[in-house]
């Protein structure tokens, strides 16, 4: 299939699949004409993309995974280098959560002292500070 039919299949646009390929995940056929095309089985390579990006990972850590990837979950060969890798990334999600939420807490208190120093004038929107 070229690469029309591939994004319409996936829902994925065309210059998305390029950047895929670019990336080395993606690897389509070239015909005589120069298009690519693609084998059934990239429909399934896409959606295991689409999932992992969904997950936060990177397209450096995809291709690190794809390998080891079946079906359009996808499902993941229990090894050691491939769970180390995904709780790696979990940590690092935990931490930045974490630095979220103290930056949120933060930003709150800023807005409560602020509101309790509100005068009226300041209310009605005709402070120019």
């Amino acid at each position: 299939m070229l690469i029309g039919e591939l994004s319409r299949r996936t829902s994925v646009h065309a210059h998305q699949l390029r950047y895929y390929e670019a990336q080395g995940l993606l690897e389509p056929e070239r015909g005589a004409n120069g298009y690519r095309e693609y084998g059934n089985d990239a429909v399934v390579t896409v959606t295991q993309i689409r999932r992992l990006l969904e997950a936060g990972l990177s397209t450096e850590e995809i291709a690190f995974l794809l390998p080891c990837a079946s079906g359009a979950g996808p499902d993941l060969l229990p090894c050691d280098d491939v769970l180390e890798m995904l709780r790696s990334r979990q940590r690092g999600l935990d931490d930045h959560i974490d630095t979220l939420l103290r930056s949120r807490r933060t930003l709150q208190e800023f807005i409560e002292a602020t509101e309790r120093q509100v005068s009226p004038y300041v209310r009605s929107g005709a402070c120019d500070a």
